[in-house]
């Protein structure tokens, strides 16, 4: 693998415009994270934990094993499973906890926020979140040239595990879901890290010699969380400073099981948007890759029964995020799709949220669509459970 010089990175990030990369001291100011601390910053952390254990890993051939041992280990307080490599053992034995900082009584409000808040926060993380993600250059073309990118409505259903087991009630708790969910995922990181670098299809698009670095973590994280927490307040649904906070905190513990240092997590909401504004809205472009992937996700969802019509699928992605995006998409306009989201979604937030003694005509469709769209990426549209996260052992073909 072809090594670029700290210098010729950040002569790439100027050339493509990449804020996190052309400025990193500027962009990744520590003095409103947890800690305040300084140091390296970000964009030139990994995982020192995780990724030569996976490598090992990877190159001796024990991924298939780990992959069937640990289908079972599901929640919490599971007993690792047994026939794994010993030192793979061990590296969950060590990192299958809570962090010493984590607050129970925060994380418990956040469940029974995310539980009373569901309805917005699927539809926010599934057309908001989602979406966005593929105007995030890296992003996207690590997601399409990596194995999950050859079957997205497979990929989608596991980042939705992801979004999912953090949302439910005692997700951090021993018969909660979510730690297990969070290290799975962090070696699935790890092992994309070793793998991507391999394909010749990936090299030749990117801006980066490896994959999945702290930054990009912490740019995925204000797509969903900052982005999601910002919405909320848009869109003047009741949402409590307690319940602000409570929802920051589970996810800084969750970006911090996914291996980003504790030193870099912001601290308030403000430092988050701060952030993001500086890290996530200036590097925000189409990408070949990414236009392919947004197409295969809208499609996949416009094929099961939502009760919705493709063109208010565009129009919602394009109200969520904005019509520049959905320009650079190329979603097609549906204009009198677009008058019914920008009327009546409002109308359906102030019925159901108890402002409002009128309910909306469109109140159960925007109901069973949001119903809809989370068993969709839960379970591929089928009756069952979240879709197991494995580890990729290989690149897409091409």
């Amino acid at each position: 693998m072809e090594n670029l010089s700290r210098r010729k990175a950040l002569s790439l990030g100027v050339a493509l415009g990449l804020v996190a990369v052309a400025n990193p001291g500027r962009a990744w100011a520590s003095t409103d994270s947890v800690t305040g601390a300084a140091g390296t910053g970000p964009e030139w952390i990994w995982d020192d934990a995780a990724d030569p254990l996976m490598a090992s890993m990877l190159d001796d051939g024990h991924v298939p094993t780990i992959n069937t041992a640990w289908a079972s280990w599901v929640n919490n307080n599971d007993p690792l499973p047994s026939g794994l490599p010993a030192p793979f053992a061990a590296y969950l034995g060590q990192v299958n906890r809570l962090p010493s900082w984590a607050d129970p009584v925060k994380l418990a409000r956040a469940a029974d926020f995310n539980r009373r808040r569901d309805t917005y926060l699927f539809m926010l993380y599934g057309l908001g979140s989602g979406i966005m993600s593929t105007v995030i250059p890296r992003e996207a073309k690590s997601v399409y040239w990596s194995a999950g990118g050859a079957d997205m409505q497979d990929r989608a259903a596991k980042t939705f595990t992801f979004g999912y087991d953090l949302s439910q009630l005692g997700a951090f708790t021993p018969t909660g879901q979510f730690v297990v969910t969070a290290n799975k995922t962090r070696v699935v990181h790890a092992a994309v890290r070793h793998l991507l670098p391999q394909s010749p299809h990936w090299r030749a698009v990117a801006d980066e010699t490896i994959p999945i670095s702290a930054a990009d973590i912490l740019v995925t994280f204000h797509s969903l969380g900052t982005y999601v927490h910002r919405k909320l307040l848009d869109w003047r649904i009741p949402y409590p400073a307690a319940d602000q906070e409570a929802f920051l905190h589970s996810w800084q513990v969750a970006v911090h099981l996914l291996g980003v240092p504790y030193e870099h997590i912001p601290r308030t909401w403000a430092a988050a948007e701060a952030q993001s504004a500086r890290v996530l809205t200036p590097i925000l472009t189409p990408s070949t890759e990414g236009i392919a992937l947004a197409e295969e996700l809208l499609g996949l969802t416009a094929q099961i029964d939502l009760g919705v019509t493709r063109g208010f699928l565009n129009e919602f992605v394009r109200y969520v995020l904005s019509d520049e995006v959905g320009d650079w998409l190329g979603l097609k306009r549906d204009y009198a799709s677009a008058a019914l989201v920008r009327t009546a979604w409002p109308a359906f937030i102030l019925f159901r949220e108890g402002l409002s003694p009128v309910m909306p005509g469109t109140f159960y469709m925007f109901d069973q669509f949001v119903r809809a769209l989370a068993m969709l990426f839960l379970n591929k549209g089928s009756s069952g459970t979240t879709t197991p996260i494995t580890i990729p052992t290989g690149n897409r073909a091409g």
